[in-house]
């Protein structure tokens, strides 16, 4: 890429945020558009204008507000684990603003007025940017002594705002938990792997015996985990039928006008699609469907809490205290049977598998970390190809006829500067959910964790496939021939090719944080399908709700998104410090734009209290020592002398790791007994507590003792006076 593509890129990027900014200005103010802009308030009885009195004309007033809110707020309207996001997107400003504060007035004059070597990029076209990176400085020169500082001044900044930003999110995580609110999940534990009952004693009767044997003051109930495919399946039926039907009774009481008082009751075709079949009255078939399936669903019910019962539980106790004491102890000499751990959220379960063995949900994992490798070494393919034939000069080898096109050099411009980072984008938006759908697979039951694990192969593949696999694909598609003759050049070759690469990736952190964070302020695509849907589409005030729906941060991708930045200009922030402010404005423009969305727009689906945090804290580390390597790696290729100076930059990270996971980590997945010791304010409704982890189709609107006698055991004499 040249330089004039890679201003064209950068100045049509900031012009698309500027166009989408004033958009967001005009359209945020529209009375018919506060659904969109203004979700989280509305859900929470507030006024979502309240704060835009004063600065109605002002197009940054959303600004001002961002930056005077404080973390309280983002706690009070989006919960901990966004505050905790917030944390990482300082963190990672504090470490590139400190790292600039160094690195741009020491390297940048270092390596512009070294007499340098004939720097080409990897297209072979001079780049003006190589003057100011570290390729420009020859090899085995002492200015490279400036480099090595710098190097160093990157990790101990990385460190320190690393132990700082750990010790905050776990004084957050603790203020959240120690709070007085009953929240069922801290009066619960699951537990799993229960071995076989003796003869003639139930699952049930087999776990109370045992619970309320070591913990007979504060035992309340049991739920013992069932197999509720059939069940769920009758249940999402009769519901569907339920939307159908209000949405026709809808179109009927609509229908109704002065000219026709009586109205017109919609039809419909009972056949495939409804395209075929008998034609119907659309109100009488739904209710009778519902008839039919109601007394099919009370059967199935009380089948599966009798004859399905699994090998798991949920035991409810009625202080918190022993709840977090619990899922801590060790309740068998035998680490494959009654394996308690902390419960989730009600809404977090993933019911299907809890009942998974020790042993299964050891090998289940083990299958699904060779698929993700097998995922990651196979899709290296396809994203070297990506950038190898996305760059025009490639692209010309191959396809000759389109020559004539990108002669145009207006064209050629807006191609080199876009085709790449699009191509990219594209084609790595296709991945999360395949990686989520391995990790339910591995047998995690909790929604949140499965996000993180999920996250986590994102981050690594992201890594290894996009900063890795573009390096290397891009060097050696364009260098084959000459690989081909020599192949010991290839490490030399890799090696130089890193500052050639900086353009693309200066481009690529450009199109992700103007472009991306321009759609993700206006709102674009979720108020055109709102506004579609509400016309054509909508008929009762749950389907408008339905269409509003704001959804939550979307921590499954946002966050490997973001450490595939942080990771990429970490790397870089040596070799070419001119990315540096780059990263800067990424992550800055993300803290103003997603506090915005945090305090106004976006509803966290659950609450993991930070438990995000550790997932975060690993994968900056692991970018940090990537950092070091590589750059351990380019000094050896510079051929300099002192390059061992280094070797002490990855053991030191590991020692930091270790000692942070010592002293921190625990917290995080143990509740500390000092946080819950404290009972809540109000004694809490311990029966409201169990029914709250019902299973929506097993739960019925007049709870029936006996319907749940067989997979429920009853309270406890001190649990049911609570």
């Amino acid at each position: 890429m040249d330089f004039n593509s890679f201003l064209t890129s950068l100045g049509t990027s900031f012009a698309i945020f500027v166009v989408l900014m004033l958009l967001f200005t005009w359209l945020s103010r529209k009375q018919g558009n506060a659904v969109v802009y203004y979700p989280n308030r509305i859900l929470k009885g507030m006024d979502p204008w309240e704060e835009r009195r004063s600065g109605e004309r002002n197009p940054v007033a959303w600004i001002q507000e961002a930056i005077s809110s404080s973390e309280q707020d983002v706690v009070t309207m989006s919960g901990v684990d966004t505050a905790v996001y917030f944390v990482f997107l300082g963190t990672a400003v504090g470490i590139l603003v400190l790292a600039s504060l160094v690195l741009l007035p020491l390297l940048l004059p270092v390596a512009a007025s070294d007499p340098g070597e004939s720097g080409t990029n990897s297209n072979g076209a001079f780049n003006e940017l190589d003057r100011l990176a570290m390729g420009h400085v020859q090899q085995r020169s002492q200015r490279l002594w400036a480099f090595v500082f710098a190097t160093y001044w990157v990790s101990i900044v990385t460190y320190y705002l690393l132990w700082n930003a750990y010790k905050h999110v776990s004084d957050l995580r603790a203020a959240a938990l120690v709070a007085p609110v009953v929240r069922p999940q801290q009066f619960a534990v699951v537990v799993r792997d229960i071995p076989t009952p003796p003869e003639g004693q139930s699952r049930k009767e087999q776990v109370d015996t045992f619970f309320r044997e070591i913990y007979p003051d504060t035992f309340y109930k049991s739920l013992v985990v069932t197999n509720n495919k059939q069940v769920d399946k009758i249940w999402q039926e009769i519901e569907g039928y339920r939307k159908k039907l209000s949405h026709a009774e809808a179109v009927y009481v609509k229908s109704k006008t002065g000219s026709n008082p009586a109205g017109t009751r919609p039809t419909c075709r009972t056949g495939f699609l409804g395209l075929l079949g008998d034609k119907v009255d659309t109100i009488d078939y739904y209710h009778e469907k519902i008839n039919e399936l109601i007394p099919k669903l009370k059967a199935e019910q009380k089948v599966t809490l009798r004859e399905k019962q699994q090998s798991s539980a949920l035991i409810f106790f009625s202080s918190r205290l022993t709840a977090a004491s619990a899922a801590q102890n060790l309740h068998s000499r035998m680490v494959d049977t009654w394996s308690v751990v902390d419960a989730p959220e009600p809404c977090q379960i993933i019911w299907s598998n809890l009942p998974k063995n020790f042993y299964e949900r050891h090998i289940r994992q083990y299958v699904v970390y060779f698929i993700v490798f097998l995922t990651i070494v196979f899709y290296m393919i396809p994203i070297g190809f990506v950038s190898a034939f996305t760059t025009l000069s490639n692209l010309m080898k191959l396809l000759p006829f389109i020559k004539p096109i990108v002669k145009e050099k207006v064209l050629r411009t807006v191609l080199e500067a876009y085709l790449p980072q699009l191509a990219l984008i594209i084609f790595l938006a296709l991945l999360p959910k395949f990686l989520f759908f391995l990790s339910v697979t591995e047998g995690i039951f909790s929604e949140s964790h499965a996000i993180r694990a999920a996250s986590g192969k994102y981050f690594y593949f992201s890594v290894l496939n996009v900063f890795i696999g573009v390096t290397v694909g891009g060097t050696l598609f364009s260098t084959f021939k000459t690989i081909e003759k020599d192949p010991n050049i290839i490490v030399p070759l890799l090696a130089n090719s890193l500052p050639g690469n900086a353009t693309f990736f200066l481009t690529y952190v450009a199109l992700k944080f103007f472009v991306g964070y321009g759609l993700e302020l206006s709102r674009m695509v979720p108020l055109i399908i709102y506004h579609l849907k509400r016309k054509y589409v909508c008929k009762t005030e749950a389907e408008l709700k339905e269409a509003w729906a704001p959804g939550d941060l979307g921590y499954g991708t946002r966050i490997p998104a973001d450490m595939l930045i942080l990771t990429i200009v970490l790397c870089y922030s040596v070799i070419a410090p001119v990315i540096i402010p780059f990263g800067v404005v990424y992550f800055g423009l993300g803290w103003l734009v997603l506090r915005n969305q945090a305090l106004k727009v976006l509803v966290p689906s659950y609450e993991s209290y930070g438990n995000f945090w550790p997932h975060i804290y690993t994968r900056i580390m692991a970018a940090l020592i990537l950092f070091q390597l590589t750059m351990f790696g380019y000094f050896g290729v510079k051929q300099f002398y002192y390059t061992a100076i280094l070797v002490p930059l990855p053991i030191l990270s590991l020692i930091f790791a270790y000692i942070c996971k010592q002293r921190f980590y625990q917290f995080f997945h143990d509740t500390a007994l000092e946080v819950v010791r404290h009972e809540v304010k109000e004694i809490p409704n311990m029966e409201h507590v169990y029914r709250s982890f019902l299973p929506p189709s097993l739960a019925t609107e007049k709870p029936d003792d006996d319907q749940f006698d067989d997979a429920a055991s009853q309270g406890s004499k001190s649990g049911s006076a609570v």
